[in-house]
């Protein structure tokens, strides 16, 4: 089992930064990839960012691409999600995945954070 926790969260103003954090613990965190998702309410999870077990290769989703920044730091066992420029439309819960497999689609991920809300007012 691996147990994640985000944080970071808030309520912020369009054009603002945040990070978010994902602390994960249980097995190994360099085993896994780690992913970032996001929800809002009456739609589907949907991929914001993947990043493999050794850091070295990150995937994007197209609305987030040259704003958004995944990171980890496998000695913290920690994920990050460094988000600029944002949007209201950026408005969501974001959650944090972890899996032994690089992929793209939450239905893939087996380990999950409770998420943080990230609100952005325009």
């Amino acid at each position: 089992q691996v147990q994640l926790v985000e944080s970071g969260g808030g309520l912020v103003q369009a054009g603002d930064s945040l990070r978010l954090s994902c602390a994960a613990s249980g097995r190994t965190f360099s085993n896994y990839a780690m992913g970032w998702f996001r929800q809002v309410p009456g739609k589907e999870r949907e991929f914001v960012a993947v990043i493999s077990r050794g850091g070295a290769s990150t995937g994007y989703a197209e609305s987030v691409k040259g704003r958004f920044t995944i990171s980890r730091d496998n000695a913290k066992n920690t994920v990050y999600l460094r988000m600029n420029t944002l949007k209201p439309e950026d408005t969501a819960v974001y959650y944090c995945a972890a899996d032994s497999v690089y992929a793209l689609g939450p239905h893939q991920y087996d380990y999950w954070g409770q998420g943080t809300q990230v609100t952005v007012s325009s």
